[in-house]
């Protein structure tokens, strides 16, 4: 499927062109893709946008943007591979990716038009990437109702015997002594070790714990606590370091 990320972000082979981007005194990296799409919004405008309807992209567009960004400052190659994944893999993205919709270059010129089966793979993304999301929201609903409302566990009510009258001649009161039932052992779910610093990295393979069962994913950013992921599904998650364990 040419609208994945792979063939967007191809290894960059062609020759870099002069930088054309305006000079910024500040020489710090930008902090996270979110700053990064919003620059890139900002410099290629005709091309990227950070809401409302978005653009099919050119295949190839990380060659583009490596060269033109060869010498700037604030953003490595790393963090536009990056972005380019957050960006094409969003709801609006994908549902812009639709047939005889032309892909465009960085300064907005249409080229390669959108075929019949790009157009059903970017549905089928689109609708897997909601789906999963939907399941996420319901397992964290569930979990807040169980963590507000703790279910307690009644005590039994025994059935009091009924007595007999004891015709014997020294008439004693038999007691029954309580039966106690062998507890069998519940099992118990693997304990989930803690995502050590040092794993905590871009590309590391972790667990991420959403609902009631953790789900493979793989970091694409880290910023303090704040960590973004990307599940086997493909759908990207922001969450917080104490909910990753190691794989």
């Amino acid at each position: 499927m040419t609208t994945s990320t792979d063939t967007l972000t191809t290894a960059d082979t062609t020759t870099p062109e002069p930088e054309t981007t305006a000079s910024h005194p500040e020489t710090r990296k930008l902090a996270n893709v979110k700053e990064v799409l919003a620059y890139l919004a900002e410099q290629f405008p005709l091309c990227f946008s950070v809401k409302g309807e978005a653009k099919p992209l050119k295949i190839g567009i990380f060659q583009d943007l490596a060269a033109k960004l060869e010498h700037d400052s604030l953003v490595s190659k790393t963090q536009l591979r990056q972005a380019l994944r957050v960006y094409t893999s969003s709801w609006r993205y994908l549902e812009a990716i639709q047939p005889g919709v032309a892909r465009v270059d960085l300064s907005g010129e249409a080229g390669e038009q959108i075929d019949q089966q790009q157009a059903d793979h970017a549905l089928s993304t689109l609708t897997e990437s909601k789906q999963k999301a939907a399941e996420v929201r319901k397992a964290r609903i569930a979990e807040q109702k169980a963590k507000a409302k703790p279910v307690t566990d009644k005590p039994a009510y025994k059935k009091k015997p009924n007595k007999t009258a004891n015709n014997s001649s020294n008439s004693t009161k038999l007691s029954s002594k309580a039966v106690t039932k062998p507890v069998s052992p519940v099992a118990t779910a693997p304990a989930l070790n803690a995502v050590a610093n040092e794993q905590l990295k871009v590309g590391a393979g972790v667990l991420v714990k959403l609902g009631q069962s953790p789900m493979t994913a793989t970091i694409l950013e880290v910023h303090k606590d704040d960590v973004t992921v990307q599940l086997a599904s493909g759908m990207v998650v922001k969450t917080h370091r104490d909910s990753l364990y190691q794989a």
